[in-house]
């Protein structure tokens, strides 16, 4: 799915990257906890978060993630805008809380980075 797409089905703005439309995308991660995010998102998912700090794009950039999705409403400071800018991180936003967010990606064809974690983990991203 492209990033043109998701934008479409979230009604997303996008705040950076809008030259990055055609980007194709298939796992996703949610999470706020970015700790979280470095143990469990795969390169190329895409990040939805209800976070707006210059941490989550840098987090992203760490991990060569596709895209952030505001959820939420959630309005980045400056500063955030110009990180992903700089690093080339597309940034949409939506006004979907983030269980919606999810749903709406999944029931699309997006499928999480991992299934569930602990002793049987199931890498979904090596199933692609």
């Amino acid at each position: 799915m492209t990033l043109a797409e998701i934008r479409d089905i979230l009604d997303a703005e996008v705040l950076v990257g809008s030259d990055e439309l055609g980007k194709e995308v298939k796992t996703a991660f949610s999470a706020d906890l970015m700790s979280d995010v470095l143990a469990f998102a795969k390169p190329g998912s895409l990040l939805l978060t209800g976070l707006t700090n210059p941490q989550v794009v840098r987090t992203s950039d760490i991990l060569d993630i596709a895209a952030i999705i505001l959820v939420r409403g959630k309005v980045p400071p400056a500063e955030t805008v110009r990180l992903a800018q700089e690093l080339k991180i597309p940034i949409l936003r939506t006004r979907y809380i983030l269980f919606e967010t999810s749903g709406r990606l999944h029931e699309k064809g997006i499928v999480g980075c991992i299934e569930k974690v602990g002793g049987d983990r199931v890498d979904v991203g090596n199933k692609i």
